[in-house]
């Protein structure tokens, strides 16, 4: 995923090049980038409250895909839910940050160095069910 707006705020704020975490305002990127307003609202028109917390995770795994009619919703719907998931790595996972690729594609570095398209999750997640967001949480988490 390309966010156009991420290379200039990368380059303000001190972003490295591919395979070096951000260092710089990385809880600014990390607001920045779990925004995830569709998202937010979809799983609030639900009664579903995202706490930023893996048991959100679960309920969003719960959640009726009424967005699997509509593939531009669909589309954006995943983006979110990976940037979602990403959020709740970097806040609970210990070690675990934000990078950006040169490319802008937001992923999550682990401590062990292991890179994560959160997104490319999420966007499956969107189109099939799975990987559910809590089992790649679970995953993620142990390592």
């Amino acid at each position: 995923m390309n966010i156009p707006f991420l290379g200039g705020w990368r380059r303000r704020h001190g972003g490295a090049a591919h395979g070096a975490p951000v260092r710089r305002d990385a809880e600014g990127l990390t607001e920045l980038l779990s925004e995830c307003e569709l998202l937010r609202a979809q799983a609030e028109s639900a009664g579903v409250t995202l706490d930023d917390g893996p048991a959100s995770l679960e309920a969003l795994d719960q959640l009726q895909p009424r967005w699997r009619d509509d593939e531009e919703l669909q589309s954006w719907l995943g983006n979110d839910a990976g940037l979602y998931l990403g959020t709740v790595v970097v806040r609970t996972v210990p070690g675990a940050v934000w990078q950006l690729w040169p490319d802008g594609q937001p992923v999550v570095r682990l401590a062990s160095g292991r890179e994560v398209d959160v997104v490319g999750a999420g966007q499956a997640w969107a189109v099939d069910g799975a990987p559910e967001l809590s089992q790649v949480y679970a995953e993620l988490s142990e390592c």
